[in-house]
């Protein structure tokens, strides 16, 4: 009696089962057939397409673009400055000014603590350390990150505020919070100096927005150069990237160009932002020929695709969780790619372009999405993820190359420097 119940229950959990992996396969397939794709090798020959002239919602693709204009806009050498002045009387046997010290933003997109921390030891070799006056900030000015357009501050006014509070806790060891003791902690580390001994410059006064009519610029810093500083967005998808579109026109230059680049009709490419957020659309064939500019652009930069974007097992960030298997060490290194992922708008969408390298040295060039994947967005990353692997195998594999070094910080190549010598204050 006990075998034939068992027996009984065995068949009526195998039915079930077997239902259950009936509907697997089944929605399995549904949601294969809703991958767009295109992909093509460097001259044009076209290797696998489906949906390739349907719009969808690039995500944060859409920082390739940005890239690429920024780019071709402003070069590979370029490099943002700040600069940093005073205004008033100045005691240098006390290091007190009785005036304003001076903020002038010229769009550094990537100026964070680290980046102050070297600034501020530059006001106290020059024998400055306390400001009686004001915190007056003009420019586009940024210290650490705001989230894209969700959490910017759009009103100068607000802005100032907001960075001018930041600015006088991290110029004060006194202010700091525990954030900002860790990037001391660390920048000590990178740079050797003492962890023991902070610059310190105390602003009494107040934030307030532009500059007075007369003050006297003294140190200048200037970022990282322009590609390490993009690479520094791609790899975490930082969405505050739309700092860099800004100076050059913003979404709708960001549209015109890319249409004229990539020699699409208008409309082809829609943006709301630089970023990836909110409401943008392209397609898979339009996809492919912006990753196919990027990597033409950067080459003839005298760099590396893989000097920009996220490269699969070697870079921090999201890609190797999403993509495990390429991230494996017999694959690691071979396929550069571009994230894009969105929850809820437009219904959600999982978005990857990229290239690779194939034993012949032949390049080709992909872009893959799931349009309306919504929370779904493992599953369509796993689909991704077998197409890509299929793709390298009937191309006849992927190149490895070697992972880069670390990825660097904020200051790791900035500078900073003094306008004039101390004498000649």
């Amino acid at each position: 009696m006990g075998s034939g119940f068992a027996s009984s229950r065995f068949k009526h959990l195998s039915t079930h089962c077997v239902a259950a992996l009936l509907l697997a396969v089944t929605a399995g397939a549904a949601d294969q057939d809703r991958l767009l794709f295109h992909a093509e090798t460097l001259d044009g020959r076209v290797l696998a397409s489906r949906g390739a002239d349907t719009p969808f919602n690039p995500a944060s693709l859409v920082k390739v673009g940005t890239s690429l204009w920024a780019l071709e806009s402003l070069g590979a050498t370029h490099r943002y400055r700040t600069v940093f002045g005073v205004e008033g009387d100045w005691d240098k046997q006390t290091g007190r000014l009785a005036g304003s010290l001076v903020v002038q933003g010229w769009g550094d997109p990537d100026f964070q603590a680290e980046n102050l921390f070297m600034v501020a030891r530059q006001l106290n070799r020059l024998k400055l350390n306390r400001i009686e006056g004001r915190l007056r900030i003009d420019g586009d000015f940024w210290i650490g990150w705001e989230n894209g357009v969700a959490r910017r501050a759009l009103d100068p006014r607000d802005r100032a505020d907001r960075m001018g509070r930041r600015l006088r806790m991290i110029f004060d060891p006194y202010r700091w919070d525990g954030s900002t003791r860790s990037a001391w902690a660390a920048v000590c580390a990178r740079r050797g100096w003492d962890p023991a001994d902070p610059p310190r410059v105390k602003i009494v006064g107040s934030v307030r927005p532009g500059a007075p009519a007369d003050w006297t610029p003294v140190v200048i810093h200037r970022s990282n150069p322009l590609p390490v500083l993009l690479r520094r967005f791609n790899v975490y998808s930082n969405n505050d990237i739309i700092r860099v579109a800004e100076g050059l026109g913003g979404p709708s230059g960001l549209q015109a160009f890319l249409e004229q680049r990539l020699g699409v009709a208008p409309g082809a490419v829609e943006l709301e932002t630089a970023s990836g957020e909110k409401h943008n659309s392209l397609t898979a064939r339009t996809g492919v020929r912006l990753v196919r500019a990027f990597l033409e652009t950067v080459q003839d930069l005298g760099l590396s695709v893989g000097d920009l974007l996220p490269v699969i097992g070697c870079d921090p960030g999201a890609t190797d969780h999403k993509f495990p298997k390429l991230a494996r060490p017999d694959r690691a290194g071979s396929v550069v790619v571009k994230t894009g992922t969105l929850i809820n708008t437009d219904g959600g969408v999982a978005v990857l372009g990229g290239v690779f390298r194939t034993p012949e040295n032949e390049i080709v060039i992909f872009c893959i999405a799931a349009p309306r994947s919504g929370w779904d967005e493992p599953q369509f990353r796993g689909l991704q993820q077998s197409w890509l692997l299929e793709l390298i195998e009937t191309s006849g594999g992927a190149v490895q190359r070697p992972c880069g070094g670390e990825l660097p910080f904020s200051d790791t190549f900035a500078e900073t420097e003094w306008v004039v010598s101390l004498e000649a204050l």
